[in-house]
């Protein structure tokens, strides 16, 4: 019974609000269009949002020590540099890197195959914190009187910055949804004005028969609110496809991260639902406010 009154109603709205035509191909195309942009944005904020947690942990607690000298004293200075590490309250570990680690850390901006018997890089030694710290101030003497040429960098000045830039790429993600939605909205206003002007005589007819505005509202709802979903469905469908399928791995630098991971793949299931709901308030809104004034 329920089946066969949902088609029933479903047959009297095609009469009301014809199923094809061009409002129909720019509400579809235009929510599944929007849906796949929707994906993509979310994929961004989600990626920025866990890379700016992933900057936050690795660097928090850590410093390096880099130390300049000329390379018959470099090794003492070092030794020197370690041992007052090694006595400091607030320092959990140093350790001095590898010739080979430095180079990894060269790697991106220089490529491999640096000459390095034309370089003379720095010492870096690598420093675990505790969470209070050491004292700066006190350290930094004994490290000057130690090796002139050491300079002791907190990572905190680099984190903030890093943090910061992956807050505002989410707040920039989420602007961006705010955008999508409004766009849609305003498409779908755009099209629901345009089939009530092109059934207007449709609609004085049924008004003439003793049909509700509320009647004529719903159905215009109604029609443009599955049309909408089953857009955004399909561009919802090919954004995950699109999103699953882009490169991932710490070879793609920023792109690593981008993507849904585990339970962030619920995510896109809500972007068809959300269009529905903007479809409904906008085609509610635009025939509440046609039928009230211009038929």
């Amino acid at each position: 019974m329920k089946l066969a009154k949902l088609l029933s109603r479903d047959a009297t709205l095609n009469r009301v609000v014809p199923p094809s035509g061009f409002t129909a191909i720019l509400t579809i195309v235009s929510s599944g269009v929007m849906a796949f942009l929707a994906i993509f944005t979310i994929a961004m904020a989600l990626a920025a949002g866990d890379l700016a947690s992933n900057w936050e942990a690795e660097l928090a607690g850590t410093a390096t020590v880099r130390i300049t000298a000329s390379p018959d004293t470099i090794d003492a200075q070092t030794d020197g540099v370690l041992a007052a590490l090694a006595q400091t309250p607030g320092i959990i570990s140093a350790r001095r890197l590898e010739l080979t680690e430095q180079l990894e850390l060269l790697a991106p901006w220089f490529g491999t195959g640096l000459p390095l018997d034309q370089l003379s890089l720095p010492v870096l030694i690598d420093i675990t914190e505790t969470e209070e710290g050491p004292d700066r101030t006190g350290l930094e003497q004994r490290l000057a009187a130690e090796a002139p040429g050491a300079v002791y960098e907190s990572h905190g000045r680099w984190r903030a910055p890093l943090v910061e830039a992956a807050g505002r790429l989410r707040g920039l993600g989420m602007t961006f949804l705010i955008l999508i939605a409004l766009v849609t909205g305003v498409t779908i206003t755009l099209a629901a004005s345009s089939a009530l002007s092109a059934n207007a005589q449709v609609v004085d007819v049924l008004r003439l028969v003793g049909a509700k505005d509320n009647w004529i509202t719903s159905a215009f709802v109604l029609r443009f609110t599955l049309r909408a979903i089953i857009g955004a469905f399909a561009g919802m469908i090919l954004g995950v496809i699109t999103v699953a399928l882009m490169p991932g791995g710490v070879e793609t630098g920023i792109l690593s991260g981008f993507g849904f991971q585990g339970a962030e793949w619920l995510w896109p299931l809500f972007v068809p639902f959300v269009a529905g709901l903007i479809a409904a308030a906008a085609t509610y809104l635009t025939a509440a406010r046609t039928l009230r004034t211009a038929l």
